[in-house]
């Protein structure tokens, strides 16, 4: 059986935003980079931070402009992590522990990508199995 790591699944073009950007225009770069996150680097951050699809839903949902937001002010300063050599299976615990649906992915220091939920699905077959699921119950 293969172990697969975290680099066989995770997307490498990662989302990236600063502080100082609207929450439109993180929204846009997670749809250009078709992720639900985006890694947010600033180098007066004490470090990276991550802004979600979910932190954007929560801002509109209060009824918040978009257009004037800034992903600062929304964004989650306390990031989970994983390195590419990682089992998957770790990674995607990781994410269940904390309930997330992605982790941000570094090599040493430099930022290498980001792990999805829906990219563990992809590769780990469960997603097969679904559809033949889907298919034979149809």
């Amino acid at each position: 059986m293969i172990k697969l790591r975290v680099r066989d699944a995770m997307s490498p073009d990662s989302a990236v935003v600063g502080p100082e950007h609207t929450l439109r225009q993180a929204a846009v770069r997670m749809i250009q980079n078709r992720t639900g996150a985006a890694t947010v680097i600033d180098g007066t951050l004490p470090g990276p931070c991550v802004i979600t699809e979910r932190d954007l839903l929560h801002a509109i949902a209060d009824g918040q402009d978009v257009d004037m937001e800034r992903v600062g002010d929304h964004m989650q300063e306390e990031l989970i992590t994983a390195a590419p050599g990682w089992p998957l299976a770790d990674a995607a615990a990781l994410m269940v522990k904390h309930g997330i649906r992605h982790v941000i992915v570094f090599d040493g220091p430099e930022l290498a990508g980001i792990l999805s939920m829906r990219d563990v699905v992809r590769v780990s077959g469960i997603a097969e199995h679904i559809e033949q699921a889907e298919t034979t119950a149809a």
